[in-house]
């Protein structure tokens, strides 16, 4: 028999132990970093639905697809309940601002009236109030879809974009659909406004702010027959009174109205975005979780082979305490305690891991990347479901050992 010295087996046995636990934190990351940035994401998004300032949104399929944006807003605002709808057209263009070449922003068209009540009150915060835009109903440029009347050439700046071309308030700027200086027309900046801490969305850095028509007439969305979509829009974001607002039945009721102006376009109510939300959210979180076990299934699985090289290392000494008459279940006790303290410990390991890439992601990844990771919400409800989860699990590979300890014959044990 060849005679291995103890100090060796003692460190191949701290070896086998250091790996497990790290098996065990491995596996944990993973779900770890997943649910905390997916779940961090969606309540951001939640939040974002729950407070903002309007309750209803009528869309359309297309590129710029609701037609006779002007009057039809003019309908919903008259029906009862309702306090502002404003239609939003997105469109990029370029922007001059003292050098020959242009600066790409996305304008976005509004009925200056009409946009603010639709903020919610940390975005109504960014925006000057009442918006220094002109006429507030913008239907005298307007003109009753001829694009006839008067127009104010005052526009808004987002800050971002005022500091990095050094424009000010009072200060001109010329705007054209496309890169050609020849088909810019001159505004004048009456007012910045802050960027919405909006996630992903489709506001840039670089915004600017117009009167609707004014966008509609430069990027060909205005007067028909030429227009493709004539009198063009997004969206309307629909408010309604505070009553309203507050009673699903009542909501639904101003959207069965709204559906009954519009019925081939969308119209959505926050609250069912809300619950889709929500609901898709525990679709992910249940992905993220099938997805894991596979990680947490070969962390497990390793577990149980080191309890099980554990035990034949020391089958004499389990041979020894079973003939001097210790009852099994003891012997499975410091089985089951030795496999649920490396899986505990590999749990801690794995929420300091998941953590530790969280961060380092929201300091080095990109900008799309880091600000999924700032989003990201470590619940400790969540964190300790998926350690008792481990911790559970690992009792099942403890089991595994144990009843290979438990199957030892005395006899051949302690030869």
């Amino acid at each position: 028999m060849r005679w291995r010295p103890a100090g060796r087996s003692l460190r191949h046995s701290r070896l086998q132990r250091v790996l497990a636990v790290a098996a065990i934190a491995a596996a944990v990351a993973l779900p770890v970093i997943l649910i905390s940035v997916g779940g961090g994401v969606s309540a951001h998004e939640l939040a974002n639905l729950q407070n903002a300032g309007y309750q209803l949104v009528v869309s359309a399929s297309g590129v710029h697809g609701i037609a006779q944006a002007h009057r039809l807003s003019l309908q919903i605002d008259a029906l009862g309940g309702v306090t502002a709808a404003s239609p939003i057209l997105s469109v990029p263009i370029d922007a001059y601002s003292g050098r020959a070449t242009p600066t790409p922003v996305l304008a976005e068209g509004v009925v200056p009236g009409a946009f603010g009540p639709t903020l919610s009150p940390a975005e109504g915060g960014l925006f000057p109030s009442p918006l220094p835009l002109g006429d507030p109903t913008d239907l005298v440029h307007y003109a009753n879809g001829t694009y006839r009347g008067p127009a104010t050439n005052s526009v808004l700046i987002s800050t971002p974009y005022a500091l990095a071309d050094h424009i000010g308030i009072g200060t001109q700027i010329r705007l054209a659909p496309t890169a050609n200086l020849s088909l810019a027309v001159a505004y004048n900046v009456t007012g910045l406004f802050g960027i919405p801490p909006t996630f992903l969305g489709p506001t840039g850095a670089f915004s600017i702010l117009l009167p609707l028509s004014n966008l509609q007439e430069m990027t060909g969305y205005g007067a028909a027959p030429t227009a493709v979509v004539p009198d063009a829009a997004d969206t309307i974001q629909v408010a309604v009174g505070g009553d309203i607002s507050r009673s699903p039945s009542a909501l639904a009721g101003v959207q069965s109205e709204i559906r009954a102006l519009v019925p081939y376009y969308t119209v959505t109510s926050l609250t069912q975005e809300a619950e889709q939300l929500q609901s898709a959210a525990a679709v992910l979180t249940g992905f993220y979780l099938a997805l894991s076990s596979v990680g947490l299934t070969v962390g497990l699985l390793f577990l149980a082979l080191v309890l099980l090289r554990r035990v034949e290392s020391d089958q004499r000494s389990i041979g020894i305490r079973r003939a001097l008459g210790l009852p099994g279940w003891s012997i499975a006790t410091g089985i089951l305690w030795e496999g649920l303290v490396l899986a505990l410990l590999g749990s801690l390991f794995g929420i300091l891991v998941g953590y530790g890439v969280v961060e380092g992601l929201a300091m080095w990844a990109t900008a799309t990347v880091q600000e999924a990771a700032q989003l990201a919400d470590f619940v400790p409800l969540t964190l300790l479901e998926i350690v008792g989860g481990v911790a559970g699990l690992s009792l099942l590979a403890s089991a595994v050992a144990s009843r290979s300890a438990l199957r030892l014959e005395i006899g051949e044990a302690l030869r």
